[in-house]
């Protein structure tokens, strides 16, 4: 097996383990108990999404998927932090 046949095998792997996570987070977020639970499996589900991004781009050899993952990081965690605001304080903006 040469270089580039296990290094593509292991992205592919690599992102199927990510799409598995991505689906267990939307079940989480859909059916999770708490309020705090579907905050945390979104939360989840932004950084499973960002990770396969940067995958993509690691495999496609392109910037542009650089750059998408670091505007899902910026606006992943701005709503986290105002959905853990609004579940603390009931208000977003003060």
């Amino acid at each position: 097996m040469t270089t580039a046949a296990l290094l593509s095998a292991a992205s592919f792997f690599a992102m199927a383990c990510v799409v598995l996570s991505m689906l267990l987070c939307t079940w989480r977020l859909m059916i999770g108990p708490s309020a705090q639970d579907r905050v945390l499996a979104l939360d989840t589900l932004w950084m499973c999404t960002m990770l396969l991004v940067l995958m993509l781009g690691i495999r496609h050899g392109s910037q542009i998927y650089f750059e998408a993952a670091l505007m899902i990081a910026l606006v992943g965690f701005v709503s986290t932090i105002a959905l853990a605001k609004f579940l603390m304080r009931g208000e977003v903006i003060e």
